[in-house]
């Protein structure tokens, strides 16, 4: 992506072209987002030029600029790509304008607020701000996930705390840090509030956060486009290298041979690394001796599941950020029956609230009882396969069409809910769900499963659908 700044407008290519491209663009991202984003974001966004496979778009602010940059530039991306029928890449230029103020819409990331000294106080309760510029070339920070909205426990403390020493003094303790423990429990959560911090106090710090699979397809492109010195400068030349779900990377001879030499480079370099795995290393199986010793030399951190207390706090926590009124004797069913992986557990709490929102109804355990039937069966093995073949059975279409370009509407919203519930029956990862969908940035998943979570509280027919493929997929009916 390319950022300039224009004081006068200038159409370039096909006029035709660039017209009916954006023309199907607007409504799809209209289509995708929230009422407060399209009104204060996209529609802002002008076409200005296409010159071959790049589409220049226009915004009339820095502020307007940041904000699809960091939050919506794989949605914009996509819509565009697939409205052309080939592959774009977009860049943004500011056009001459006044800059509108939208302080009061998007209070998070409007900037850094200055953070407090890591001398004086743990990072426990910094804000977070996007980190597209500190991590341009792997997966963008979640601004969600920091310190503050961590829910320690017993069951996560040690982990916690050297997150928090990694983040206050990088590259000086627990070099490695190596945090493992099941899905769902906060792994991700760590690595992201670790960049986070990172970000907000030492803005200069280039902090570069990718999962394995993400790894493999750089190391991969690379030897396809003989760019491996590009590859090696990426990851070799960042101050925090974090990596998410380190376990796949067995069987991987040439990329644990990668990674042993990044290891290399970054630790003599005083540089941080940190890790996570379903799996401690020495339980990951066909890893390079040399490379798991790297592993072990460091901290080992388990993440177990949490428990019934533990549980029952980050309900309350979830249910204080979006403002429900969680009675506790909800909390505690909820609680009791989900035991395993907080994933579940926030899901089960976004369709007791989506109902009672829907139905006027406070919420009530007789009320959560009826919505959630299903709650503490044991669970089936569920795969994204799974998941595409019931929404499209559901919505009259093709598992081509779910995952395919276009972007009629009915397509769209089926695709959101399939995306929804990959997300919130299987393991997938945003960058891992994408994937499935056709290659498409993490950041659109995010979008669509964000705006899912708040439709099914708006729509009855959509909370009914959603609600009727869970039963269906789990084997409920």
């Amino acid at each position: 992506m390319g950022v300039d700044k224009y004081e006068d407008r200038e159409v370039g290519g096909s006029m035709d072209e660039i017209t009916e491209i954006w023309g199907k663009c607007r409504p799809s991202l209209q289509e995708s987002v929230s009422d407060v984003v399209w009104k204060t974001c996209l529609s802002l966004v002008t076409p200005v030029k296409i010159s071959g496979d790049n589409l220049t778009l226009g915004v009339p602010s820095p502020y307007v600029r940041s904000k699809v940059a960091e939050r919506f530039l794989g949605l914009v991306r996509d819509a565009a790509s697939g409205a052309a029928g080939r592959p774009l890449d977009i860049s943004l230029v500011i056009v001459a304008g006044e800059e509108p103020t939208f302080d009061d819409v998007f209070p998070v990331s409007d900037g850094p607020t200055p953070a407090p000294s890591v001398t004086d106080q743990r990072p426990s309760s910094i804000p977070a701000t996007p980190a597209a510029a500190q991590n341009p070339d792997g997966i963008r920070l979640d601004p969600r996930f920091t310190f503050e909205t961590f829910v320690s426990a017993q069951s996560n403390r040690m982990a916690l705390a050297a997150a928090q020493t990694v983040a206050e003094s990088p590259g000086r303790s627990y070099n490695p840090l190596f945090i493992y423990g099941g899905s769902g429990l906060g792994k991700t959560h760590l690595l992201h509030a670790i960049g986070n911090w990172m970000v907000q106090t030492r803005p200069s710090s280039r902090v570069l956060y990718v999962t394995t699979e993400t790894f493999f397809n750089d190391f991969v492109e690379s030897i396809r486009l003989k760019t491996q010195l590009a590859l090696k400068r990426n990851y070799r030349e960042c101050d925090v290298l974090l990596v998410d779900d380190i376990q796949f990377i067995q069987n991987k001879d040439a990329l644990q041979e990668e990674l042993f030499h990044t290891y290399n480079t970054l630790h003599s370099a005083g540089k941080q690394i940190v890790l996570t795995s379903d799996r401690p290393p020495k339980s990951i199986e066909k890893l390079e001796d040399r490379l798991r010793s790297r592993l072990l030399s460091g901290l080992v951190a388990e993440i177990e599941a949490p428990d019934l207390e533990t549980r029952m706090a980050i309900l309350r926590a979830k249910a204080q950020f979006e403002r429900i009124d969680l009675p506790d004797d909800v909390s505690d069913f909820i609680a009791t029956n989900v035991r395993d992986n907080i994933r579940e557990l926030e899901g089960a709490l976004t369709r007791v609230a989506a109902f009672a929102s829907l139905t006027g109804e406070p919420i009530s355990l007789s009320l959560a009882v009826q919505v959630l039937p299903d709650i503490g069966s044991e669970p089936a093995l569920i795969t994204p396969d799974m998941i595409l073949l019931a929404v499209a059975d559901t919505y009259g279409l093709t598992v081509d069409e779910l995952v395919g370009p276009r972007r009629a509407r009915p397509l769209v919203t089926a695709r959101h809910v399939a995306m929804y519930l990959i997300r919130s029956l299987t393991d997938y990862s945003y960058p891992s769900i994408g994937k499935v969908f056709g290659g498409r940035d993490h950041s659109t998943v995010i979008s669509a499963v964000d705006k899912i979570s708040a439709q099914m509280g708006e729509k009855r027919q959509l909370y009914e659908q959603v609600t009727s493929l869970i039963h269906q997929i789990k084997g409920g009916g």
